[in-house]
């Protein structure tokens, strides 16, 4: 049993949570395609550039590795500047959001494992301390 009483190593597997998690992957994928869609349709309108240079800066811009070129009117570079906050604020959501639950079991199974060696340490201290009594 884990923290609260829960069973720490569940079935994984269980239809529910296999829907669950195709549901939660399948809203991750759309919000991904809409900001990307967004920003190629923004930067191709804004600054004129081709579907495939616009597509290429988008999401290089909201992967965080940064653009190869800056826009060159004021209006793109506000739209870019929007689009990085929201693109890359997306794409960590929707990572977030699709491995926030292996997480969250991966670290209740750590918690009890230390939970589980600090009570072999103590016990060992417990023990350590009888032996030295008179």
């Amino acid at each position: 049993m884990g923290r609260g009483g829960r069973k720490v190593g569940t079935n994984t597997t269980s239809p529910g949570r296999s829907r669950r998690f195709r549901r939660r992957a399948l809203y991750s994928v759309i919000l991904i395609v809409v900001v990307l869609a967004v920003g190629t349709l923004g930067m191709h309108f804004l600054e004129g550039w081709a579907y495939i240079d616009s597509f290429y800066f988008t999401s290089m811009l909201v992967t965080a590795e940064g653009p190869p070129n800056a826009p060159a009117t004021d209006v793109g570079k506000i739209f870019a500047s929007f689009m990085a906050f929201v693109g890359v604020g997306s794409v960590v959501t929707a990572l977030v959001f699709i491995l926030g639950p292996a997480l969250a079991t991966i670290w209740r199974q750590g918690l009890g494992e230390v939970e589980k060696e600090i009570r072999a340490a103590e016990h060992k201290i417990e023990r350590k301390k009888n032996e030295d009594e008179p």
